[in-house]
């Protein structure tokens, strides 16, 4: 029974197909992905000048898009997703590379529990 929904926000977004494979490999399936944007990247695009920008540029300013990967699971899917992530994109506490948390799923309607 799906009890909560987790959330991977990828910075590495060229780790997104491996991540995608390991969570098919671990029985992960249903996520969605969509492409997303941090708040400080949509700021500072319409803030700095194109000077300062083209700086960013060239000495690397991070990944200004992401892609934020979601699914309804219970709690052992959950895990084993987390892993995968953690395998895949390697220790989170380090710059760009990805956020993750899961919420309490309270309702869902349009998708079947599959085991």
């Amino acid at each position: 029974m799906y009890d909560q929904v987790l959330f991977i926000v990828l910075n590495k977004t060229e780790l997104l197909d491996k991540l995608l494979d390991e969570f098919k490999n671990r029985g992960v399936g249903g996520a969605t992905v969509v492409n997303s944007i941090g708040m400080a990247h949509e700021l500072a695009d319409k803030e700095e000048s194109h000077f300062i920008s083209s700086f960013r540029a060239f000495f690397g300013g991070g990944h200004a898009e992401s892609k934020t990967i979601f699914t309804a699971c219970d709690a052992a899917t959950a895990e084993r997703a987390k892993e995968a992530v953690r395998q895949v994109v390697g220790d989170l506490s380090e710059p760009d590379s990805a956020i993750m948390f899961g919420v309490p799923l309270l309702y869902i309607e349009g998708i079947t529990h599959i085991d």
